[in-house]
């Protein structure tokens, strides 16, 4: 099993069916979804784009062994792959809260 991390807004991710594939709201607009490996790395793009957004945050652990969208690599360094399609259900293993310092920094995803 190989992960990559997602991060997505705690109320946008609570208000979908759950019985339905997850799209992020950014979809429409990027045309992937963004997906992170390594929990390190997963914590600096986090902490990087949303740490003065106070809003709360999950982690999404998924094993992209399951995932059924094409996935592919834009970064040479193999860290950010892009899904592209919609996420099955059945590959995200675990939503987890997003945890923070009081500053916002972004703690990295805790061991699957």
């Amino acid at each position: 099993m190989e992960l990559t991390f997602h991060l997505t807004p705690r109320g946008y991710f609570d208000a979908l069916d759950s019985a339905v594939d997850y799209i992020p709201s950014e979809f429409e607009r990027d045309g992937f979804i963004h997906c992170t490996d390594g929990a390190e790395a997963m914590a600096q793009v986090a902490t990087a784009y949303y740490k003065n957004n106070p809003e709360p945050h999950y982690y999404l652990y998924i094993d992209k062994d399951r995932v059924r969208a094409p996935i592919r690599y834009d970064d040479p360094d193999r860290r950010y792959p892009h899904i592209y399609g919609p996420l099955n259900r059945d590959a995200i293993l675990s939503v987890r809260p997003a945890r923070r310092l009081p500053d916002g920094t972004f703690l990295a995803p805790e061991p699957a």
